[in-house]
């Protein structure tokens, strides 16, 4: 009976007699452990890969929304001022269409006047306003 409860208590052990059956089965098992393996650390070198290209292109997006973001300021600076150019370009034409205005640029810029008038120009010379002094002697350097 001591025997009974012992036997009961362990596993029968079954005694294979083709150990080579065995034995390939075994292998199979550490071959595809190891083929397992080398995948794993093949996708986890494409993960990689992966993440590294996806962190060079945010990097390079973002440099290029920097760059594009400082043209558009640009453009907007340059679009403003030309806007400026124009209204005061419409306000020349429309001030220089009438005959007063024509008249002001006849008589700055043109130096006219009309017939009853008597047009007075004095000019200075800015040579005889300015005093000439004189010349510093030094040493006079010779080839």
């Amino acid at each position: 009976m001591i025997r009974n409860r012992q036997d009961q208590r362990r596993p029968k052990r079954v005694i294979n007699k083709e150990n080579k059956k065995d034995k390939s089965a075994s292998a199979k098992r550490a071959e595809k452990n190891t083929s397992g393996g080398f995948y794993y650390s093949f996708l986890t070198i494409i993960l990689l890969l992966c993440l590294v290209q996806i962190t060079i292109s945010a990097v390079l997006n973002i440099s290029k929304i920097i760059s594009y973001k400082a043209k558009i300021i640009q453009i907007t600076k340059t679009r403003d001022a030309a806007l400026a150019l124009n209204d005061q370009l419409k306000d020349n034409i429309n001030n220089f269409s009438n005959v007063s205005g024509l008249e002001a640029i006849a008589r700055n810029n043109l130096k006219m006047s009309s017939e009853d008038e008597v047009l007075v120009i004095i000019n200075s010379n800015k040579d005889e306003v300015k005093e000439e002094k004189p010349k510093k002697i030094g040493f006079i350097k010779h080839d």
